[in-house]
């Protein structure tokens, strides 16, 4: 099994930054991909942020230019760097991992979430 543990999380004001992180433990032989999603009081949870292995980044529109995702392969950790927030920002963001066992099997893993909160 993989377990994600998210920090970074809290309250900051619009214009301000933060800087989640999200460390990967467990029976792992490689992560391929690793990202951060977010979901909002009533709203779907969306990708925001993903990674590959190979440093393949992908984001969504409404975060370009602001966010920036990056890993430490050796420490199976991945951050979502985000700056100039906004109050459309305020969601639960989800750390997710995706890769091969140390059994040879798949594992898809999520994180408990951490709470991002911006206020206007």
């Amino acid at each position: 099994q993989v377990q994600l543990v998210e920090s970074g999380g809290g309250l900051v004001q619009t214009g301000g930054s933060l800087r989640l992180s999200c460390a990967a433990s467990g029976r792992i032989f490689t992560i391929n991909t690793m990202g951060w999603y977010r979901q909002a009081p009533g709203k779907q949870r969306e990708s925001v942020a993903t990674i590959t292995s190979g440093g393949s980044t992908n984001y969504a529109d409404s975060v370009k230019g602001r966010f920036t995702i990056f890993r430490d392969i050796a420490k199976n950790t991945v951050y979502l760097q985000m700056n100039n927030l906004k109050p459309e920002d305020t969601a639960v963001y989800l750390c997710n991992a995706a890769g091969i066992g140390s059994m040879s099997s798949r594992f898809d893993s999520w994180g408990q979430g951490t709470q991002v909160t911006v206020s206007s």
